[in-house]
């Protein structure tokens, strides 16, 4: 199984990944790792991305996709792989066409964006031992302090509100027609993310079959 996921920021893609990657016995692939990874690894194309990055440049669809290529030929990925965070725009879809990366199935995490809002906006991290809690859904005994290690709890800058919603308005300006491109290929599963973990994992395990 070769899987897209998309889903605005905070639909909870990593957490589905990461509990689909265990059940089928794939690799979870994010953007940001394999970036890492190769710039770790000193890979030629990790090489080019350092020297971008390292001049406040961003890193090309060129380069993000030859990455991901090199990343996917390995051999724990002959199974299967899912994808996270990458394409994040139609022009890296097509690529990933082009260099023969074949797609079995996309699934949408469907989500309102005032239910990511108070998600994201209502996470709040030890600063001290990076526990994470939330206000409503997972808060600490005593407000602000780490249940852990007594550390005060603070708001990440990516929570902020007016972070979130500028978050947002890239995903649906760029990331958004990606659910069209794929839908238009028969490859496109939309699912009901606003509902327990354990429901969002039962719907995309069905939509997969």
């Amino acid at each position: 199984m070769k899987l897209i996921l998309l889903g605005a920021p905070g639909a909870g893609k990593g957490t589905q990944a990461e509990t689909i990657s265990k059940e089928l016995g794939i690799p979870s692939i994010s953007t940001g790792n394999i970036l890492r990874e190769a710039i770790k690894n000193g890979t030629p194309t990790g090489q080019k991305a350092k020297r971008l990055m390292d001049q406040g440049q961003l890193v090309p669809d060129d380069v993000i996709l030859d990455i991901v290529r090199e990343r996917v030929a390995r051999a724990d990925c002959q199974n299967g792989f899912i994808l996270d965070g990458v394409p994040r725009t139609v022009a890296q879809a097509e690529g990933l066409e082009r260099l023969g990366v074949c797609i079995d199935r996309v699934v949408s995490i469907e989500i309102e964006d005032a239910v990511i809002e108070q998600r994201m906006t209502g996470r709040r991290v030890c600063g001290v031992c990076g526990a994470s809690y939330h206000v409503t859904a997972n808060p600490p005994r005593q407000d602000g302090i780490c249940d852990l290690c007594g550390g005060e709890l603070v708001v990440r800058k990516d929570d902020k509100p007016e972070t979130v919603r500028q978050r947002l308005t890239v995903y649906h300006n760029q990331t958004e027609a990606l659910k069209g491109f794929y839908e238009n290929l028969g490859k496109l599963r939309l699912v009901e993310g606003n509902q327990p973990i354990e429901a969002v994992h039962r719907d995309i395990m069905n939509a997969l079959r």
